[in-house]
């Protein structure tokens, strides 16, 4: 059965009923006459505090008996866990295989190139939507390890026309398409999930898939739930808003205000009215975003803009970084000293640096980067595909980038080009 719809003020009063963490974030708000802006942000931070022990973890309303249990990233001994009811997964990948029906054709012969196993999410859920989609597909459950000849052997073999997946791992598969001299002109459409894509990634895409419709797959992530739909009007990286079960907003980052108009940057906040195992109420995503459309639009278009300064989670391939882990990292090895991570991006290879307002030296970053990579094997894996840098660079701290406004410290910063700008059409 999927689960049923409340109201926000249904959510809340349930959430902080249910909820220490939430009963101790809403001590100060009244039990009737709010509005959802009075309401506090969610700090991803506190928020995932004790989420290693699903006995103490004070975000739960409940115990954790009829469930699913993922993974959302981190370091190897630091992985956050969400967990979604029977119920509530039921309704996630439901609402997300209707919202993928605009984007398949009856018939369509369907690669899921997710990756799956160690508690990985992306392909048992994009396996499940495809389940509920309306229109007739068949899917074809490779995974994103797939040895490459195999896979363009069983391509042909099968007819199959639509690729889905992670960009890295399409990225990989096209460079090595290139490289071979092979072009696929029987891929008809592409569908990437899990972050957004450049100009010369997408130049790599139509030299090898030259008949291929580019598109993302839709918005979601396993810790946020539903954030936006991809629908056939939507330029790359926008997105609309899954109403009715999830209310999206945009956040001024400095001043906290409700972004109501077009084409304004704000932080991508939602919750989700669907969730109560882990309520998820006016939760940082971790992306900047603006709204394309004026307001009172039914699911409403928003697009993507990169990562929040503020951002919890920062997705660079299939690697997850955590800024408060990345700061614990930098402290043990170097000291408690100023810093910021830069991300920038050519061609295929994103490019991340770490900046330290310090006089370090060579052996320091070595033991940085070593303490990096061994935390998180992922980051290795990729810097050998070459589809990742990582550098320390050291820095006087008026080097450091601040906040235009605010004059904060900026503690991500994202230099990746993300093609269109806010509102407008290519």
């Amino acid at each position: 059965m999927q689960k049923r719809l409340l109201s926000p003020e249904q959510l809340v009063a349930f959430a902080r009923q249910r909820s220490p963490y939430y009963a101790h974030l809403y001590r100060d708000v009244p039990q009737a006459g709010w509005q959802l802006a009075d309401l506090p942000l969610t700090d991803p931070v506190t928020y995932w505090q004790g989420n290693f022990s699903l006995q103490d973890w004070s975000v739960l309303t409940g115990p954790v008996n009829e469930a699913i249990v993922f993974k959302t990233g981190g370091t190897t001994g630091n992985a956050k866990l969400s967990i979604y009811s029977r119920d509530e997964w039921l309704s996630f990948v439901t609402v997300f295989g209707r919202s993928m029906d605009n984007q398949l054709q009856p018939g369509d012969r369907f690669a899921n190139l997710f990756f799956a196993g160690d508690l990985y999410a992306s392909f048992l859920f994009i396996h499940g939507a495809l389940t509920h989609m309306k229109v007739p597909v068949c899917e074809y459950p490779f995974t994103g390890t797939i040895d490459f000849s195999s896979l363009s052997a069983q391509l042909l073999r099968h007819k199959i026309n639509v690729l889905a997946g992670i960009p890295a791992m399409l990225l990989r598969y096209a460079a090595d398409l290139a490289t071979n001299g092979r072009t696929l002109p029987g891929i008809t459409t592409l569908l990437y999930g899990g972050e957004s894509l450049f100009d010369e990634q997408l130049r790599l895409f139509k030299q090898v898939f030259p008949c291929a419709r580019i598109a993302s797959i839709g918005c979601a992530s396993v810790d946020a739930g539903l954030i936006g739909a991809s629908t056939i009007d939507c330029q790359l990286d926008e997105h609309r808003s899954f109403e009715p079960e999830t209310i999206v907003e945009i956040i001024d980052e400095s001043t906290g205000e409700t972004i109501q108009e077009p084409h304004r940057p704000g932080m991508l906040v939602v919750t989700n009215l669907t969730r109560t195992l882990t309520p998820l109420i006016r939760y940082p995503v971790g992306d900047l975003a603006a709204w394309v459309e004026p307001e009172g639009i039914t699911a409403r278009k928003f697009i993507l803009l990169g990562r929040s300064s503020l951002g919890h989670r920062i997705r660079v391939g299939y690697t997850s970084l955590y800024p408060d882990e990345l700061a614990v990292q930098i402290g043990d090895v170097v000291g408690n000293y100023s810093w910021q991570l830069l991300i920038e991006q050519t061609g295929s290879c994103h490019h991340l640096t770490v900046r330290i307002a310090f006089s370090g030296n060579n052996a320091q970053a070595e033991s940085l980067i070593q303490r990096i990579t061994e935390d998180d094997p992922s980051i290795a894996k990729q810097s050998q595909a070459h589809q990742l840098t990582l550098r320390v660079q050291w820095c006087q701290q008026s080097d450091l980038t601040l906040h235009p406004r605010t004059g904060k410290l900026q503690r991500i910063v994202d230099r990746r080009n993300y093609g269109v700008k806010a509102g407008e059409k290519e």
